[in-house]
């Protein structure tokens, strides 16, 4: 963390791993100081820091972004907030600015399009990021049959060009991907479909960060079948392929 006291303190609050480290990386290069949270109980221990932006993620193992808010807000906490979800539905954004979020940013964005919201956020008067800084679209080859297993170019357009930082971020990406494949598979053995999208949620902007185009799809694909066998047999062949490859 950038430790001059000069910068801008932000507080980040974010469970997932790869995620975490994409978001405090571009949000330090702003310049800014970065505090993250990965838990609402992690991030009540810095409730009385002295920050100049919340950036929460909208859902987390134990709550809500939302909730968070509303409560700091009762503390009589003023601080700008932006929520960040990977659900792309109008509706979540809607709930999410009646919270009282200044803005909603969807993941997986880019580096531009996040310091730019943070900026306008803080107060400055600074323009989006360009087009190419938008997420790949959700319907984007649904049957995976084409898809690369990686897609150079989502991830350095998300990563500013920077190609050192996309392997990094990729080394994380597969360090994280077994235990999620495992989580997923307890969750599906319980049925418990809720608990399976809430991995592949946090999954999906991963993807999207690194450009995992290959689990991507299957991500999507059982987003949509939680419960489908043939949907987790398309996810398990994906996450295979993709270990694979890093091996050969």
């Amino acid at each position: 963390m950038n430790a001059d006291p000069a910068l801008p303190r932000l507080l980040l609050l974010e469970d997932d791993p790869v995620s975490a480290a994409f978001l405090t990386t571009a949000l330090e290069a702003l310049p800014a100081r970065v505090d993250v949270a990965g838990s609402l109980a992690e991030a009540e221990t810095l409730r009385d820091t002295r920050h100049a932006l919340w950036l929460f993620d909208a859902n987390l193992p134990d709550g809500t972004g939302g909730e968070l808010l509303a409560r700091w807000r009762m503390h009589g906490l003023t601080t700008p907030a932006l929520a960040h979800t990977a659900d792309a539905r109008p509706e979540e954004r809607d709930a999410l600015i009646d919270a009282g979020f200044a803005d909603v940013l969807r993941k997986p964005l880019g580096v531009a399009a996040l310091q730019a919201a943070v900026r306008q956020a803080l107060g400055a008067n600074r323009k989006r990021g360009p087009k190419d800084d938008c997420p790949p679209r959700d319907d984007d080859d649904k049957d995976g049959a084409t898809s690369p297993i990686w897609d150079d170019a989502v991830a350095l357009r998300a990563l500013n060009g920077n190609a050192a930082l996309v392997e990094t971020m990729r080394g994380l990406f597969l360090g994280e991907l077994p235990a999620v494949r495992m989580r997923i598979a307890d969750a599906l053995a319980r049925a418990d479909a809720d608990a399976v999208r809430a991995e592949l949620h946090k999954l999906q902007a991963s993807c999207g960060f690194v450009g995992a185009a290959r689990v991507l799809v299957a991500v999507l694909a059982l987003r949509d079948a939680p419960l489908s066998r043939e949907a987790f047999a398309q996810f398990e062949d994906a996450v295979d392929g993709t270990m694979r490859a890093v091996v050969a």
